[in-house]
C-alpha cells in the first residue's frame, strides 16, 4: 500500500471512530435557565431608598476564556436601574458552569453602582457574592455608603 492511500484510509478510520464516539464540543447551549435578583437599595446611614442606581449582573468576574478561545461575540449580562423605591428586578439566563463557588454555595457576581453623579448623593459602589443555592429567585437588600462630598474652600 502506497503512503496516500494509507494516509487515506487512516483519516477515514480516525473520522469513523470520532463518529461513533462523539466528542465534546466547546460551544454552549445558548439557553440556560432564567435566574432573578431582586430587591431594594438604601442608603445605609437612614434607610432610604435610592432611586437611578445600576444593579447588574457583573461582567468583570465572568470567564474570559472557554475552552481557551475568547469568546465573540462578547454577550454582556443584564444590569437595571432602581426606581423611586429603591427597588429592582435583574434577571438573565445562565449555565451552571457559569456560577462561582465560595463558601461551597452556587454564587452569581452583582454589583450596586451609583451612575447619576450627586442628583441623588454620591454613593460608593458594591460588589456582591450573591447566593444562588435558595433557587432561580433570590431578595437581597444592598445598603450603600454615602460618600461625602468635600469641596475645597
Amino acid at each position: 500500500m502506497n503512503r496516500r492511500a494509507f494516509i487515506k484510509k487512516m483519516n477515514w478510520s480516525l473520522a469513523g471512530i470520532i463518529g461513533l464516539l462523539g466528542f465534546a464540543s466547546c460551544e454552549k447551549d445558548n439557553q440556560g435557565t432564567v435566574y432573578t435578583v431582586k430587591g431594594t437599595v438604601v442608603n445605609k446611614a437612614n434607610g432610604k431608598p435610592i432611586k437611578g442606581i445600576r444593579v447588574g449582573f457583573s461582567p468583570e468576574y465572568w470567564p474570559t476564556y472557554m475552552c481557551g478561545v475568547s469568546p465573540t461575540p462578547y454577550q454582556p449580562k443584564s444590569h437595571v436601574l432602581t426606581d423611586t423605591k429603591g427597588e429592582f428586578v435583574l434577571a438573565d439566563s445562565f449555565q451552571t458552569d457559569e456560577f462561582q463557588t465560595v463558601n461551597n454555595k452556587p454564587t452569581l457576581p452583582v454589583y450596586v453602582q451609583d451612575i447619576d453623579g450627586e442628583e441623588n448623593g454620591l454613593f460608593q459602589d458594591e460588589y456582591l457574592q450573591v447566593d444562588m443555592s435558595g433557587g432561580k429567585t433570590v431578595i437581597i437588600n444592598a445598603e450603600l455608603t454615602e460618600i461625602e462630598n468635600k469641596t475645597d474652600e
